[in-house]
């Protein structure tokens, strides 16, 4: 698939929470075709100690605005540096980067999207997709506390949401593997993304339950071309870069011990 270079300009900056920001991006031309699970190499400008670019998952693309979304986790000084920016600034971007998430062949409403923290990123692109193309999903995301979910309204457009934290601020309280929802729905589809504990929980469960499983690798990325080799996994076909094989792998393919 085409990758482009592109000068984006910020069209809204929104501060989610302390540690969370959504940044819009367009463009003066018709923004590339991008898929769900795929992401983008952010550049960061005026950081003294930020030398290599910051892959960020595709958080959802409004076609009507011509409109890519990040949602951003401050973590370090190249993220808080992106966290910054205003509305009219620019910032180079490369994308679509990597491989999306499999689409069901047949309309389905047995999907089970699984987000955990920052990694409920490409759900809300992916739900929307499949909501488009006929299916029903169901949202399942987790977070340590009611403060660090995000975009519930936004998920909801697209499915029912339920959701888990930690210590029981908001919906259950537990991990995502415990929630209810688990013991009434059989579900034939599983798609993850989170922290690797999260979805090897996930993925453990699905694949149990022989569900079908397919999970986006959150490895480190520097280059995301496949050249630098920092984001190599084991797989079954030998070793592969995350960035360019994935970052969505099927659990089959993963040499998880789950």
């Amino acid at each position: 698939m085409k990758k482009f270079i592109l000068d984006l300009t910020v069209t809204e900056n929104i501060k989610l929470h302390t540690n969370y920001v959504l940044l819009k991006l367009t463009s003066p031309s018709l923004l590339p075709e991008m898929f769900p699970g795929q992401f983008a190499e952010l550049r960061v400008d005026g950081s003294p100690t930020t030398f290599l670019r910051r892959p960020i998952s595709i958080n959802f693309v409004d076609k009507q605005r011509n409109e890519v979304w990040f949602l951003i986790q401050l973590v370090g000084d190249g993220t808080r540096r992106l966290a910054e920016v205003k509305s009219g600034d620019v910032i180079n971007t490369v994308l679509p980067l990597g491989n999306g998430y499999t689409m069901p062949l047949k309309a389905s409403d047995k999907l089970l999207l699984v987000g955990g923290g920052v990694g409920t990123a490409p759900m809300l692109f992916l739900g929307e997709q499949l909501a488009k193309n006929g299916h029903k999903p169901t949202f399942l995301l987790g977070a340590r506390s009611d403060k660090d979910l995000l975009q519930l309204e936004e998920f909801a457009k697209y499915g029912e949401v339920y959701t888990t934290t930690e210590d029981g601020s908001y919906g259950e309280k537990g991990y995502v593997t415990q929630h209810s929802i688990l013991g009434k729905v059989q579900f034939e589809q599983i798609y993850t993304c989170g922290p690797k504990p999260m979805m090897m929980a996930v993925a453990k469960y699905a694949k149990s339950n022989q569900i079908e499983c397919e999970v986006s690798l959150e490895n480190t990325m520097a280059c995301g071309i496949g050249a630098c080799l920092c984001c190599v996994e084991n797989t079954t076909e030998g070793h592969l870069c995350v960035c360019k094989e994935g970052p969505v792998f099927n659990i089959k393919k993963l040499l998880w011990q789950i």
